[in-house]
C-alpha cells in the first residue's frame, strides 16, 4: 500500500515521503490516525498545494514535545505501592500508574508516552523511565517506587 505521510514516523519516513507499508499497518494505523493519506494523484497535488501548513504543524508539534522534554527532564516522581518487607511490590506500577502521577505532579503525560522496555515495576526503589514524546524527542524521568505505611 503507498502512502503519503503527513508527520513523521518513527523507523518509517517524515513529513511527505512516500512509503510502501503493509496494507494491514495503513488501513489501520497510519491513515485514521491522521499521519499519512493513500498516495493517490489527487491526494498528492493536495499535498502539494498544503505542505506548508503541514511543515508549519510540524514544527509546532516538535516544539510543543521539545519544551515538554525540558519540563520533564530529570523529574522524578514518587509512588507509594503496597509492598512485602522484602520490597517486592503485590501488584505492579505501570505506564498508567506512571502517567497518573507525572500529571498530579503537574506535568502532563499520557500513558501511551511512557516506554517500559523490561516490563512493569514489580519491586520497590529508583527507577530510570523513558518517555517518547515525538518520533524523535524522548525524555528520561525518575520514578521512585516506596513502600505504603
Amino acid at each position: 500500500m503507498k502512502l503519503i505521510l503527513l508527520q513523521k514516523v518513527t523507523n518509517l519516513g517524515g513529513l511527505g515521503d512516500k512509503v510502501d507499508v503493509k496494507p494491514g499497518y495503513g488501513r489501520n494505523f497510519l491513515v485514521p490516525q491522521g499521519k499519512a493519506v493513500p498516495a493517490t494523484a489527487t491526494n498528492l497535488a493536495e499535498f502539494e498545494a498544503r505542505r506548508a501548513e503541514y511543515e508549519a504543524r510540524a514544527r509546532e508539534l516538535s516544539a510543543g514535545a521539545e519544551s515538554r522534554r525540558d519540563r520533564l527532564e530529570g523529574a522524578t516522581v514518587t509512588i507509594a505501592a503496597n509492598a512485602s518487607t522484602e520490597g517486592k511490590l503485590y501488584g505492579s506500577v505501570g505506564p498508567r500508574d506512571i502517567a497518573e502521577a507525572f500529571t498530579a505532579a503537574g506535568l502532563p503525560l499520557g500513558k501511551s508516552e511512557v516506554l517500559m522496555g523490561e516490563g512493569a515495576i514489580r519491586r520497590t526503589g529508583e527507577f530510570e523511565v523513558l518517555v517518547h514524546l515525538h518520533a524523535d524527542i524522548e525524555a528520561t524521568v525518575k520514578v521512585v517506587v516506596v513502600p505504603e505505611a
